[in-house]
């Protein structure tokens, strides 16, 4: 991880940049297209939306004014985007991935996700997803805020194995034997709010680190997040921490201080549950 464009491997092959930008709560519209382009023109090769952020439109004109601001190709960025529950089915699913293609101006994505484990419906949408990547329409697939569950039981009836899952990740809510499982089954866990929403910006112990190494905290929460082999994707539209959350790859934090963000574990969540949720 020597910078930027630093990527993983991830299980099918494929390449996927260890850091991102989220936009979850971006209002379709000029502020998610200049955010889109602002990480762009600012060294970011992968942008991570979903169907149910309703962006997607404004997303994909932020990467095709990033493209021609920085003079590089689409095949040089990395661009997610997500399934909704609505549509978890193999038709629905298929025609769903269509309609988010459409809204975004692409030919391809290079990592599509199920949202979240609807149950008795993920493995239908699973095999949608399967359909596309075995047609080659997309470059990798994979799932999101499944737990070791959901995971053992997709992989039962699966022919394709996920290659990314997208967990809530930060000090607060570390989910070891989660990240353990993933490592052992060569799926790369991958980072939704590590920042908190902002919360965790406040934790004086985090703050006592960020001094050590003159380094913000939210600096100090991504590099922990890069130090346990989790890909990071966290959100902004404000382009002074949109390059600030970038320039986590000139240090590295002690084995003594990734313990010590490690130990704000209280296995809190501020999303939803993923064996709890209504939607």
């Amino acid at each position: 991880m020597k910078n930027l464009q630093a990527t993983v491997t991830l299980n099918n092959g494929s390449e996927m940049p260890w850091l991102g930008l989220g936009v979850f709560r971006v209002e379709n519209g000029p502020e998610a297209t200049e955010a889109v382009k602002t990480a762009i023109v600012n060294g970011y090769r992968s942008i991570d939306t979903a169907a149910i952020y309703g962006n997607e439109e404004s997303v994909g004109e932020g990467i095709r004014q990033g493209i021609k601001a920085v003079g590089i190709s689409r095949e040089d960025l990395f661009i997610t985007s997500k399934l909704w529950n609505d549509d978890f089915g193999y038709t629905s699913g298929i025609q769903a991935y269509g309609t988010s293609l459409k809204k975004l101006g692409l030919e391809y994505l290079d990592l599509y996700l199920l949202h979240w484990p609807v149950e008795g419906k993920y493995k239908e949408a699973w095999k949608a997803l399967e359909h596309l990547y075995m047609d080659g329409q997309v470059i990798a697939i994979g799932v999101s805020n499944f737990q070791i569950h959901h995971l053992e039981d997709l992989m039962k009836d699966a022919d394709i194995k996920p290659v990314v899952n997208q967990i809530e990740y930060h000090p607060r809510l570390t989910q070891e034997s989660l990240l353990t499982f993933c490592r052992e089954n060569d799926i790369q866990a991958e980072s939704w709010s590590p920042l908190m929403a902002g919360e965790a910006l406040e934790q004086p112990e985090l703050k006592e680190i960020a001094a050590k190494y003159d380094k913000s905290v939210a600096q100090v929460i991504l590099r922990w997040n890069l130090q346990n082999g989790v890909v990071t994707i966290p959100k902004s539209t404000n382009e002074g921490r949109i390059v600030e959350n970038s320039q986590v790859f000139d240090f590295e934090l002690t084995e003594e201080d990734m313990k010590q963000v490690s130990a704000l574990n209280e296995d809190r969540r501020v999303g939803p549950d993923p064996d709890n949720f209504d939607f």
